[in-house]
C-alpha cells in the first residue's frame, strides 16, 4: 500500500441520520484532499473518521503513519504559556523542543510564547493548534476548518506549512467552507452525497 490513508466504501450514520455510504478515497504521499460542502454534509465527521475518533458504520479506515488533527478544540491548556502548553503536545508525541520552535515560527508566534493560552485569540488558537500539527512530524494531518479565525498573513502561513507538508511526504484532509488557495488540491464534495 502506497497510501498513507485509505478509506473504502464507508459509511457513517450521526444519530439516526445516514450522512454518507459507499465512500472511498486515497491519499498518498503528497496528496491533499479539500472536503467542500455545507454544514451537516459530514465534513467533519469524515475527518473524525479518518482519526479513528469515530467508528465507520461500514467499511475500512487504514491509516499508515500517525496522525495530527485539528478540530473545533485546541486541546491546549488554556491555564499555562503557550510555549508551556505545546511542550506537553511534544512529549506526547516525542518530539523535541526544535520542533516545536520550528513550527513556531512557521506560524509567527514566537512573541506569543508567554502568553497564557487563555488570552489568545481565535486566529492565534488556531495558530497554535497548527505549531501542534507541524511539531508531530505525523505523515497524515487531519484539518477541520483550520483557517477559521485567521487573518490573510497567518492563511498564508497556513498555506505555506501544507505545502511544505506535502513537498516531504505528507498527505492532507482538509475540510474548509472555502478552498485557501491551495495548490493541487484534489476536491470531494460532501454535499453531493447525501
Amino acid at each position: 500500500m502506497n497510501e498513507l490513508l485509505r478509506l473504502d466504501q464507508v459509511a457513517c450514520i450521526r444519530g439516526d441520520r445516514l450522512l454518507f455510504e459507499n465512500l472511498s478515497l486515497a491519499l498518498a504521499p503528497g496528496d491533499a484532499l479539500w472536503l467542500r460542502g455545507p454544514n451537516g454534509a459530514g465534513k467533519s465527521s469524515l475527518i473524525r473518521l479518518a482519526a479513528g475518533l469515530l467508528r465507520a458504520a461500514a467499511g475500512t479506515v487504514e491509516r499508515r503513519g500517525r496522525c495530527a488533527l485539528i478540530d473545533e478544540a485546541s486541546a491546549l491548556d488554556a491555564e499555562l504559556p503557550l510555549r508551556r502548553a505545546l511542550d506537553f503536545w511534544a512529549r506526547v508525541d516525542t518530539v523535541d523542543g526544535q520542533a516545536v520552535d520550528r513550527a513556531m515560527a512557521a506560524m509567527a508566534l514566537e512573541p506569543l510564547r508567554d502568553v497564557p493560552v487563555a488570552m489568545l485569540s481565535t486566529g492565534q488558537r488556531k495558530r497554535a493548534a497548527m505549531v501542534r500539527v507541524i511539531a508531530s512530524g505525523a505523515p497524515i494531518w487531519l484539518l477541520d476548518e483550520p483557517a477559521n479565525g485567521m487573518d490573510d498573513a497567518a492563511q498564508a502561513r497556513l498555506i505555506a506549512a501544507i505545502a511544505a507538508h506535502r513537498a516531504n511526504g505528507g498527505a492532507v484532509l482538509l475540510a474548509s467552507h472555502f478552498a485557501l488557495g491551495i495548490d493541487d488540491l484534489a476536491e470531494l464534495d460532501m454535499g453531493a452525497l447525501a
